[in-house]
């Protein structure tokens, strides 16, 4: 039997949420594995509160992790605590993280994916990066859809709040129960254009309904395999030049979001 070995992680702060001096152990048993961040970050951000309020604060906290197109993410399964060591990563983590908490809250989660462009006229690129946007592939956001009552309401924290003054559609002030925006406008579908009549971020409602719809194009799904095996079907096309333009304009993008951040925009 291999015998137990602790060692000690630090976790000073990430975003705008600062952690001092909070340690959680790394159990070594003949393989490394981390003991749950997650469990740290679900019991402080939930106690005391009630269902609702454990999902409001629960979306502010990972909506204000700081959003890194360019963090790797290595495995689906353990990003969520890699997010919170890093305290920075992009839709995926986020969406992960805040699928395994909710789900400890006894809520449905669904996965949702959409396509998008990078080259969002919205956004305040500066021109080079707005250049490079232009030549990029179709990308693929990660989101999710949570049941509540009889209704599945999209939930997205993807950008953090100080990207609102980059053109960045931030959602803010959430009740807990209503439909949020995506963080990106999904590609123009013709069932999308039927219903919505526009390319836009805000939910999809038909003409006179009050009802939400999918958007069209949108893939859902239940668990975070299937998820993860329909994203690398999409990406697999991609030409080895594309990859190098996508790398590049990561990196670039993300220390625009830098500047964003700090009002140099």
């Amino acid at each position: 039997m291999v015998p137990r070995r602790y060692t000690i992680i630090n976790i000073i702060s990430f975003g705008a949420h600062e952690w001092i001096d909070q340690r959680d152990q790394i159990l070594y048993d003949g393989k490394s594995r981390m003991t749950s961040l997650v469990n740290v970050a679900f019991s402080e951000w939930t106690h005391g509160l009630d269902t609702r309020k454990s999902m409001i604060s629960i979306f502010t906290h990972i909506r204000d992790i700081p959003y890194s197109v360019s963090m790797p993410v290595s495995d689906p399964k353990t990003s969520p605590e890699q997010l919170l060591v890093a305290g920075k990563g992009s839709c995926g983590p986020k969406h992960y993280l805040l699928a395994e908490m909710y789900r400890k809250l006894n809520l449905s989660v669904v996965y949702a994916t959409i396509a998008f462009s990078w080259n969002d006229p919205d956004l305040h690129y500066p021109p080079g990066l707005r250049n490079q946007a232009i030549a990029l592939p179709i990308a693929h956001h990660l989101a999710c859809r949570v049941q509540i009552g009889c209704r599945w309401v999209l939930v997205d924290a993807t950008w953090d709040r100080p990207l609102a003054q980059g053109g960045f559609p931030v959602n803010d002030h959430w009740d807990g129960y209503s439909e949020m925006k995506w963080a990106v406008k999904p590609l123009k579908f013709p069932v999308r254009t039927a219903f919505c009549h526009n390319l836009t971020n805000e939910p999809c409602r038909a003409k006179g309904e009050d009802e939400l719809y999918p958007i069209d194009g949108e893939k859902d799904h239940w668990d975070v395999e299937n998820q993860v095996r329909y994203y690398r079907e999409k990406v697999a096309v991609r030409t080895p030049d594309e990859v190098k333009r996508l790398a590049q304009f990561y990196r670039e993008f993300d220390d625009w979001l830098d500047d964003v951040r700090h009002g140099h925009v």
